[in-house]
This record gives C-alpha cells, structure tokens and sequence, in this order.
C-alpha cells in the first residue's frame, strides 16, 4: 500500500518538473533595459506629373523665366500659339509657381462674349516715301512709328488668309487681331515698308491691279512681286484697270459680262500664272460695290473682297463686303490708334 502511494509521488513530481523545464525554455531571455524597434524608413515623397492633361486642357504652373512663348512651345508644339496662352489667361507675363491653364483647342471661336464681341481692324496703306505728302502718301517714320506701336501694344499682325479663313470657318483667332493690307502696287512698298514689316516680323497684303504692273519707275513688277512672295508677302488682286467695277448706266449685258470677264477673272489667272500661288480676295477700286457686282464677284471665284468703309469688322462678317480703314498722312499716332478697335461692347441678353 505505502509502496503504491510512494510511486504515485514519484509520478506527480516528474510531471512537475517537465512541465518547469518547458515553461522555462519557452520564456524569452531576461533583459536588463528594453531595446527600442529601429526606425522605419521614410515614406517615398508623391511626385507629381509636371503638367495634368485633358482633351482640351493643359494645367501646369510656370517655371523661373517661363514666358507665354515658352509655355507654348513646350506644350503646343509652337511658339507662335503663345497668344492662345496669353488670350485665355489675358496676361503676357507669368511668375514662378503660378498656375497656368493652357487651351488645346478654340474655345470660343465667335468671339461672342457676354460683354460684346471681338472685332479685327484691316488697315489700308497706299505709297509710302521719305516724307508724308497728302493723304496718300506716308511718310516712311510715320509708318516705322506706327508698325513698332502695334508691336509695343501686343497687337497680333495676321495674314489676310488667316482672316478669310477664320470669317468663313469660324476659326479663333487672337484677341487683338490686326491685317495689314496696301493698295494699287506701289515699288516704294518694296523700299520702305517691307524692312520695317521684316525687322517685326508681320506680314501684308498687296492689292495690285494688272495694268499697274511693271509700269514705270514707281511701280512693282512681276520680278518684284515674285520675290515678296517668296519672302512672305500675300499678293492679291485689285481689278485690272483700277476702274469702277459696278454697272455703268445703260451698259449692256453682254458689254459688262466682257468687262467683268476682263477686270474680275483675268487677274486671278495672271497672279495664279505668275506668283504660283491661290489668289481669292480683291479690293474694290475706291470701294465701290453694289449687290450685282456681288454676284460678280462670286461666280468669279473670289472668296473675300474689301471695301474701305473705316469700320473693324466681326468674324462674322460677310466676307464679300469687308471693312478697311484707310490711314493717312496727315494722321498723328493718336488718330491712328483710333483704328484699332478690337472689342464691341454690346450686353448679350
């Protein structure tokens, strides 16, 4: 009996020294001081996209010296586009850090605006000299004076051809759009204006009319007509003889269709043949049109014609019968910026 109860004993006893013996290897070590986990590595900074993309849009903020001709030619592949930045943001300077928003297409092609809409001043030049004499003829640093006033005020000389092209398919152009456009084929043009216009990089028209070609001294010809397109001037027609293109009284119908065949149709050929380029505009001798002659002019394959009514003209105006100011020289510079009228103000209800 003792000996069965001392065997239980034993038993119990080794169960508690196993059980002892495993709870102490399983217990960590004893430390003097607790050891703090190392520091986790910070997390990556976001980086974030230099500029944010749409469709339509380009949100990015402006670099140390950006400028809208900066900014355009890294995002709208040209530095020409730069009045895109400058009209929709309507500043011409940007800080660092500032945010830009950069249309990628027209956004108001109209040019509608709650307050009015956006007009374009086509101004009419005929012989340029040393000196102003008269009205028609101005005066070499009158024009130098005027052409660096456009250029200082920001106004955005454009080709006739843009013009046309934004009258008869609604394309945006800049908010102070201005065309350049001189008369009857004058050499003073090549002379005088042509360096200036050069040295500012603008462009012009040249409405010449054929019998005025290669006539004398004072006239440009067909050499020099060639080399101004060749150097970025438009040249467009202006009749064949400088006359009254309307309908004389008691003039039959098949004397004015010869007439119009005559002093409408030939010189788009002869400018086509010679130059190589599309001529499509004409500017009415003195102005002067009426509704037949319209017509006239229509089937004869022009896409614009000019009066010069001094009025600047909407893009939607019609493009048979669009607007010119005439600048002469007796006009001070004040009277001159009277021309420039970009914006009707009319409330749109």
């Amino acid at each position: 009996m003792r000996g069965a109860l001392w065997g239980r004993i034993l038993g119990l006893a080794m169960v508690s020294m196993l059980a002892t013996a495993c709870a102490t290897a399983s217990a960590p070590p004893p430390t003097t001081a607790s050891t703090p986990p190392p520091p986790r590595p910070p997390a990556p900074a976001e980086v974030l996209p230099e500029a944010f993309e749409s469709e339509l849009w380009i949100v990015t903020f402006a670099k140390k010296g950006d400028t809208a001709e900066t900014l355009a030619a890294r995002y709208l592949g040209s530095a020409d586009k730069a009045w895109m930045i400058e009209d929709y943001a309507r500043t011409r300077t940007f800080t660092e850090g500032q945010e830009v928003v950069i249309p990628r297409k027209d956004w108001n092609p109209s040019g509608v605006t709650p307050g009015g809409y956006e007009l374009v001043p086509i101004l009419c030049y005929h012989n340029i000299a040393a000196e102003s004499k008269g009205r028609m003829v101005l005066g070499v640093k009158k024009f130098e004076e005027q052409m660096r006033y456009l250029k200082a005020e920001g106004y955005r000389v454009i080709s006739l051809q843009q013009f046309l092209e934004a009258v008869t398919t609604r394309k945006q152009l800049p908010r102070k759009s201005v065309v350049l456009t001189f008369d009857d084929g004058y050499r003073s043009f090549r002379v005088y204006a042509a360096p200036i216009l050069k040295s500012l990089n603008f462009t012009a028209t040249l409405f010449v009319y054929l019998d005025y070609i290669g006539a004398g001294r004072n006239a440009l010809a067909w050499q020099d007509l060639k080399e101004l397109t060749s150097e970025g001037f438009d040249i467009e027609a202006h009749s064949k003889s400088h006359s009254d293109l309307r309908r004389a009284a008691g003039e039959s119908d098949a004397h004015y269709a010869q007439r119009m065949q005559s002093e409408l149709v030939l010189p788009l050929s002869r400018l086509r043949q010679q130059l190589g380029g599309s001529a499509d505009a004409i500017a009415y001798p003195y102005g002067y049109w009426d509704e037949s002659l319209l017509r006239q002019v229509r089937q004869s394959g022009y896409l614009g014609a000019f009066t010069v009514r001094r009025q600047a003209n909407p893009i939607f105006v019609s493009p048979l019968r669009i607007n010119r100011s005439q600048i002469y020289g007796e006009m001070t510079l004040e009277e001159f910026a009277r021309n420039l009228n970009v914006h009707h103000t009319e409330e749109i209800r």
